[in-house]
């Protein structure tokens, strides 16, 4: 299974804000179908970690709301008083 990161806006060119700063381009125009939602799978989990801590880093200034999956069918929401414990955990579950 992938981990899945799930961000959500009501503002329709947020996530698309959002995401050229985390990435530092335009072309992540291109993976974004839906202007108020985007979904990205990563093979190994541990990859979860810089998008959120980009998102945590940047929470006031971007109306966004992240969720993270590391187990099928569970959605975690991401938000300052659990990320610390969230990346903790990524690494202790997955090691290498």
């Amino acid at each position: 299974m992938q981990s899945i990161v799930r961000l959500y806006s009501v503002s329709a060119s947020e996530i698309e804000r959002f995401l050229t700063h985390f990435y530092g381009e335009n072309s992540i125009k291109n993976d974004i179908k839906n202007n108020k939602q985007w979904q990205k799978e990563y093979p190994n989990p541990v990859e979860l970690v810089d998008i959120i801590g980009a998102y945590i880093e940047n929470i006031d200034d971007y109306n966004l709301t992240m969720w993270i999956s590391i187990d099928s069918g569970v959605f975690i929401k991401v938000t300052p008083d659990n990320a610390d414990e969230l990346i903790r955990y990524l690494y202790e579950r997955f090691p290498y």
